[in-house]
């Protein structure tokens, strides 16, 4: 039996293991993500090591799953606003140190959504869209049943699509992205607003208190989910897809975020393309990335083949 490897790097964590031909996790593991590039190339060789063990060497592809925008021609991150050190790296001369089977690198949303569509909530369908919401906004886009790449590889970051020109300046360069006006780290912004404070405190106790009944902090969910809306009626009038799929950490607080984005995107979609596209939960929460990096794998080498 061939096993396939998955690399999801976040934010915050590293994802990573391996699945089978069916994309069943075999095994699985995460680690804090380290900011510098020399000390995340350290920690994927002994990942990798790790992994190799652990599949007895029966690993017979990889993929990598990297924030940014990923150019398919010179094959490197451009530009990754939430992990800099990324940006124009030479990624694959690197990984080639260490890895020795074949290897593709990918955006880690783009092969999130892969995995919601071949194992996920997006099973069955040919067109999807996946926003993934925590940190940042990542988001891939799946059109008649393949991942769309777009024209040089920088498709689906529906999370820098401008829904309030006049808010907060974007780490990719604009201003009033999804990502900013939906983030976790937005939330946060929005309930020290409400609350005329400077609290130094996490997305999940904004949600914890939203539970519990401050005000202060399910009006902090009920401005993101306005834009959030804006992002989704925006997706649906440009793309006509089937399904979009919302994960990401912060869609646990999803009973004070969704229905209200719900309301707002019916308001501004055209009818039609809103009555035919489901929107509801992804289902592989934070393992798609790593399942879509390891199917993504075997996909290319199965084509190479």
């Amino acid at each position: 039996m061939s096993f396939y490897a998955g690399f999801d790097l976040g934010g915050t964590h590293l994802k990573y293991g391996f699945i089978d031909e069916k994309g069943e996790i075999l095994y699985q593991e995460k680690t804090l993500s380290p900011d510098a590039i020399e000390d995340l190339l350290h920690l994927l060789t002994n990942l990798w090591e790790d992994v190799k063990r652990k599949s007895r060497s029966k690993v017979r592809a990889v993929g990598f799953g990297f924030p940014g925008i990923f150019s398919l021609s010179e094959k490197k991150i451009f530009q990754s606003p939430n992990y800099p050190s990324l940006d124009n790296f030479d990624l694959l001369p690197a990984l080639s140190q260490f890895i020795k089977v074949p290897f593709w690198v990918d955006n880690d949303a783009n092969l999130a959504a892969y995995g919601e569509f071949k194992v996920g909530g997006g099973k069955g369908v040919q067109s999807m869209v996946l926003l993934t919401i925590g940190t940042g906004v990542g988001s891939g886009i799946i059109l008649e049943g393949k991942l769309w790449h777009g024209q040089s590889g920088f498709a689906g970051e529906i999370g820098h699509v401008i829904v309030n020109p006049e808010g907060e300046r974007c780490r990719c360069g604009g201003q009033g992205c999804l990502e900013t006006e939906v983030s976790a780290p937005k939330i946060v912004k929005n309930f020290n607003v409400q609350n005329k404070t400077e609290m130094d405190i996490s997305a999940e106790e904004v949600f914890r208190r939203a539970q519990k009944g401050d005000k202060a902090a399910r009006q902090a969910f009920t401005q993101a989910s306005y834009y959030l809306g804006i992002g989704l009626a925006s997706t649906i009038n440009l793309l006509n897809p089937e399904k979009i799929l919302l994960g990401g950490g912060v869609m646990a607080a999803s009973n004070y975020l969704l229905p209200f984005a719900l309301k707002e995107a019916q308001r501004r979609a055209y009818k039609a393309s809103f009555e035919c596209c489901t929107i509801e939960k992804a289902i592989l929460g934070n393992k798609a990335g790593l399942i879509g990096a390891g199917l993504w794998a075997k996909e290319r080498i199965t084509q190479n083949s």
